[in-house]
């Protein structure tokens, strides 16, 4: 089984009080497969409910939500099961496909003798359903999102000595140059993920075979059987239909990528979508590959400010693959060959622009640019670290940064910023930039994810006397 992060999570989840767990995600990313082995691992007795293939078991939820009752329905259906209180999980897998079950997920709650952990590829998708006609049980489950492997999995699962991890995270905490026989063995393996990507299936081919055109065969399976969902939605009697004018409209904006990131500025173009329709209409087949994974948008802004969110034009985005693997994938047979080089500027950059991209979706970043309207400066990326707006320059080789230059250079009109370059280079300084290399992007500073908040002590507030 490949180590994934989100096991880690689970554990997490598990051993506090929680709530049912819904996770998201990109078909094909291995949700499945993940949540089996925990429940196997971890309780006495996993049940398996796949909603989508198991029509069956979908009676179970359509009563009062009684949990004695629906525990009576799904052994009556699955022979098998075994409901042991404290001690059982329950997987509902593919639960967008019935709308009652996710429903039913505030009563589980409120029983609290099982545990419940749901999987969907659609839940993001608009239009899927029809609304949910019991409502969805807000504040009483709790949402995790599964990417593709990061760079530092794929790593891991290399079987790489934590040591290794250590000695890179301090070098890029403190800044220092590494030490060049781990700095160019990281490299190499950071160009072969640019062409494996994340997906499980193509990683452990690779691992098992290291053969890069049986890998390239798998992403394009995989590609394909995601295209064979497009547009498929539920009835109001539960049956699957397709709509084909929405999976025609998300076959050409995905489709249209390749030639979208091989101009000069990546803007995305609907001109260059082919398939009838104006732009408006064109945008829900590109909607649609957002809402269900596929692909990230960035968005340029009008000033290098915080909130970058204000500064956003939102009719003015590029568009990435969430995982490069299936990027390169649709290029030329050729690329795979050229990355392994080093030959990171096939497609004007395109390949070195959409690996940041999909490394900061995966932790959580929104993702901003900055293209001025004369066309210069053009920065590749924007983000957001303690309350200031950082500048991220990629770039395919070791190429001068000249617009982040040329903007550290005039701070009066564009703002004083932190800055960073990634290339295909050591750890490194700069005038008013720090360089680091490739494989930085496994090494992105986590997130914080706690809500938790200081509580006010209002016991001893006392009104003044007038």
């Amino acid at each position: 089984m490949l180590e994934r992060r989100i096991w880690k999570e689970l554990i997490e989840w598990k051993n506090r009080t929680h709530h049912p767990l819904v996770i998201r995600g990109l078909r094909q990313i291995g949700k499945t497969y993940i949540v089996k082995q925990f429940g196997k691992e971890f309780y006495e007795s996993c049940i398996y409910l796949d909603l989508r293939e198991n029509t069956a078991v979908h009676k179970a939820f359509e009563g009062d939500f009684d949990v004695n009752q629906m525990v009576l329905s799904i052994t009556a259906v699955e022979k098998q099961a075994r409901f042991i209180p404290k001690n059982t999980l329950l997987i509902l897998d593919e639960i967008q496909d019935c709308a009652n079950a996710r429903s039913s997920l505030k009563y589980w709650d409120i029983d609290g003798r099982f545990d419940v952990i749901c999987t969907g590829s659609f839940l993001g998708v608009k239009g899927f359903r029809a609304p949910y006609p019991r409502g969805i049980p807000v504040g009483y489950e709790e949402q995790m999102i599964m990417h593709p492997l990061t760079f530092r999995e794929f790593l891991i699962n290399t079987g790489m000595d934590e040591k290794v991890f250590e000695y890179v995270q301090k070098s890029i905490n403190e800044k220092s140059m590494i030490e060049q026989t781990v700095h160019e063995s990281m490299r190499k393996l950071y160009l072969q993920y640019l062409i494996v990507g994340g997906m499980p299936e193509a990683v452990n081919c690779f691992f098992a075979t290291h053969d890069l055109n049986q890998v390239r065969e798998i992403q394009r399976q995989i590609l394909n059987s995601i295209k064979d969902d497009f547009g498929r939605y539920k009835d109001s009697d539960g049956k699957d239909k397709i709509n084909e004018t929405l999976k025609l409209r998300a076959e050409a904006c995905l489709n249209s990528l390749p030639a979208q990131l091989s101009k000069e500025y990546k803007k995305f173009q609907y001109s260059l979508v082919d398939v009838k329709g104006h732009s408006p209409e064109k945008a829900d087949g590109l909607q649609y590959l957002e809402d269900v994974g596929l692909v990230v948008r960035s968005f340029n802004t009008r000033q290098i400010y915080y909130p970058l969110e204000a500064e956003k034009i939102s009719r003015e985005f590029k568009v990435f693959f969430s995982d490069t693997g299936l990027l390169v994938s649709q290029l030329g047979d050729d690329v795979p060959a050229k990355i392994l080089d080093g030959d990171l500027g096939a497609y004007k950059g395109a390949i070195a622009e959409n690996m940041v991209a999909a490394a900061f979706e995966k932790e959580g970043r929104q993702l901003y640019y900055f293209h001025a309207p004369s066309g210069s400066p053009e920065l590749d990326f924007l983000f957001e670290e303690n309350g200031e707006a950082v500048i991220v320059e990629c770039k395919a080789s070791n190429n001068r940064a000249t617009s982040m230059k040329f903007v550290i250079a005039n701070a009066k009109k564009y703002g004083a910023h932190p800055a960073i370059k990634i290339a295909d280079a050591n750890i490194g300084g700069g005038e008013g930039f720090t360089t680091y290399p490739l494989y930085y992007l496994g090494f992105l500073p986590q997130k914080p994810k706690s809500n938790i908040i200081e509580a006010v002590d209002v016991k001893n507030i006392k009104v003044p006397e007038f």
